[in-house]
């Protein structure tokens, strides 16, 4: 099988393993490798011009992030969403979120979290007119700062487990509904709230934004 993607090209010889990672990842999440398509590993470790372990290791990878899946026998395929997985993913989206903005509401570093978060808007921003792409990397960004400003491991952890699925949410949703999903105004209102140091609030305003984005998507 020839995947055609001008992504999964020959990879110089140095950290082979990263290198394929980032080319399917990059690969699956712009929709040059499609939802429901199969993963040859003879076809594709000789596009990559890599060894057939350094390829296995890579979608272990991807495995984990939730960007592709094995069904019957073993085979693997670029992982397919449906509506309720995406309900689902932000649910859990939205009470990892709601517990962070709960205690960087309370933190005694709460300022320079807010600064933190103003800076990741701003490059939000900066993203505007760019790939969707960077726009996405952008956007998680925002959230994946949120998280780790807490100082809770276990926290980061979930949420980065979800990372894979939430690109993938957005490659289902297609371009017009992740964008919507993109909004500065609605990142910058998170800092907003957090500054106000309402952690009652805080927690019911990213509730409200991640059934905002769900509803966006699935719409």
């Amino acid at each position: 099988m020839s995947i055609p993607t001008a992504a999964l090209t020959g990879l110089a010889k140095t950290n082979l393993r990263q290198q394929a990672l980032s080319a399917l990842r990059k690969a699956i999440t712009t929709g040059q490798l499609q939802p429901g398509t199969h993963l040859v590993e003879k076809d594709i470790s000789e596009q990559l011009q890599i060894s057939r372990g350094t390829l296995r290791e890579a979608m272990r990878q991807l495995q984990q992030e939730g960007l592709i899946t094995a069904g019957e026998r073993g085979r693997l395929s670029v992982r397919s969403l449906d509506t309720k997985e995406i309900l689902d993913i932000f649910a859990v989206r939205a009470a990892l979120e709601s517990l962070a903005v709960r205690i960087l509401s309370q933190a005694s570093h709460r300022e320079a979290a807010v600064d933190a978060l103003r800076a990741a808007v701003q490059a939000m921003e900066s993203a505007v007119g760019s790939t969707l792409e960077e726009r996405i990397e952008a956007d998680l960004n925002f959230h994946r700062i949120l998280c780790q400003l807490t100082d809770n491991a276990v926290l980061l952890h979930s949420w980065t487990a979800l990372e894979g699925s939430i690109r993938m949410s957005f490659m289902w949703a297609g371009t017009d509904r992740a964008v919507g999903n993109m909004r500065v105004d609605r990142h910058a209102a998170i800092a907003d709230v957090i500054a106000a140091g309402d952690a009652a609030a805080a927690a019911d305003h990213i509730l409200a934004h991640m059934d905002e984005a769900a509803a966006n998507l699935v719409s």
